[in-house]
Order: structure tokens, then C-alpha cells, then sequence
């Protein structure tokens, strides 16, 4: 399985709520996501599943992802990409859809970081998700911890730097 891990968008500061689960995304959040949206577009990221936290933000990411990636896939919420999550509760829902070829994740730090580093099998490393990043993991193993072998990451930076360097 590939798996991409993506970081919600930026998102405003304060929600009319008062909740932090209701905060949505920035104009800006929306163009970065774009850009990186569009690279991966490019890259041949087409998720069979879209996976995402409840919260508005990552939901919103979810749908563009859906939209920009697999126009005719819903995302599907996951309560254990809350910012609360572990990385093994993750790793649950995940071997639940083991016989995908292509899931994408939508959600939040510290816990796509973490996730990153479990699925790696290295729990020093340190992944630097900026809002809107996005991560492919391969997964191979299923049983017992996860060994998994980062392919690449792509930041707003990245796809913007790319994007001008294509014309």
C-alpha cells in the first residue's frame, strides 16, 4: 500500500464556535493545499480511500483532496485522526483497509508525525508536517508493528518552487 499523510491547510485561529474542532481553512490554507494537491495530481496520487479526522479543517482538506485526486471518492471520517490520536489506534483503522493500494490520511501534528515515525519503525525520527504537506509511505508488512519506507514529502515550498520551475 502507498499511504499519504496529509496535513490539514491552514486554518483561522478562532472559531465563531469557540471550538477547536470547527476552526476552518484560510484563503491561504486553500491555495497552499492547492498547489500541493496539484503536484500530487501530477505524481499519480490517486487514493482508493480517503481517511480523515472529523474536525472541520482536515474535513475540508479531505474534499479537496477528493476533488483535486479521486473526484468520485467520498472521505470517510476517522475518529482516531483527531488530534488526540495515537499513531496505534491509526494503525488499526489502517490494517482494516490493508488491501487498498492507495489510502490517504487527513489530519493533524503532533499526530501525523508521530504516525510517520511509527509506521518507519523509528521513533527518533523527527518529520517536520507543515500545514498542507503531504507524505507516501509504503507499507508492506501487516502483522505485528508496521514497517513501512518513506518515498517522498512535499511541502506548499515544494510545489510552489516546482510549479515555476515548469513554466
Amino acid at each position: 500500500m502507498l499511504l499519504y499523510l496529509l496535513r490539514h491547510g491552514i486554518a483561522e485561529d478562532h472559531a465563531a464556535s469557540g471550538s477547536d474542532a470547527d476552526r476552518e481553512l484560510t484563503e491561504e490554507g486553500r491555495r497552499k493545499l492547492a498547489l500541493v494537491l496539484e503536484r500530487a495530481a501530477a505524481a499519480g496520487v490517486r487514493p482508493d480511500v480517503i481517511l480523515t479526522s472529523p474536525y472541520v479543517r482536515a474535513v475540508q482538506t479531505a474534499r479537496a483532496a477528493a476533488a483535486a485526486l479521486s473526484p468520485k471518492k467520498e472521505p470517510v471520517d476517522a475518529p482516531a485522526l483527531t488530534p488526540d490520536g495515537t499513531p496505534e489506534g491509526v494503525w488499526d483503522v489502517l490494517r482494516d483497509h490493508r488491501e487498498m493500494e492507495q489510502v490517504l490520511l487527513a489530519g493533524h501534528e503532533p499526530l501525523l508525525s508521530q504516525l510517520a515515525a511509527f509506521l518507519l519503525n523509528c521513533p527518533a525520527l523527527q518529520v517536520d508536517m507543515k500545514k498542507a504537506a503531504l507524505v507516501a509511505i509504503e507499507l508492506n508488512a501487516w502483522r505485528g508493528h508496521p514497517h513501512g519506507a518513506l518515498r517522498w514529502m512535499l511541502t506548499p515550498a515544494l510545489a510552489a518552487s516546482a510549479k515555476k520551475e515548469s513554466k
